[in-house]
């Protein structure tokens, strides 16, 4: 679809086009197989620290460390994403951009990773 539409300059326009050079016959890919992927991404959220209540944002934003914030339904993940600011678009039952029902992203500049993980998503995960 087109991107100039409704989220373009909320959501895409900060984007930038990487300008290094990466040679990526010479990199290791490897590690994005699926089931190299799948463990380790699973292993990343299942460690992440849980962050209960209507009070997410402001507990995962006086955390140091990478945080998992659990959605129940739709709904519920739309709020959430309202608070942090990120796209709450969802298309066939799961938020746009999510991996087995969870959206990572990094908030305001920071390094730490906030997961929003479904209901289901451990599970599918494998943890």
């Amino acid at each position: 679809g087109s991107s100039m539409g409704q989220f373009f300059d909320q959501y895409l326009k900060p984007i930038k086009l990487n300008d290094a050079h990466i040679d990526w016959n010479s990199e290791d890919l490897s590690y994005l197989k699926e089931d190299k992927f799948l463990t380790k991404f699973g292993k990343d959220v299942a460690s992440a620290t849980p962050v209960h209540g209507s009070d997410a944002l402001l507990k995962a934003h006086n955390l140091d460390v990478d945080v998992r914030i659990q959605y129940d339904n739709q709904g519920d993940f739309e709020r959430i994403a309202r608070q942090f600011g990120i796209f709450e678009e969802w298309k066939d039952g799961v938020p746009r951009a999510a991996y087995k029902g969870v959206v990572v992203f990094r908030y305001k500049g920071s390094r730490r990773r906030i997961y929003l993980v479904g209901p289901d998503s451990l599970r599918q995960l494998g943890v």
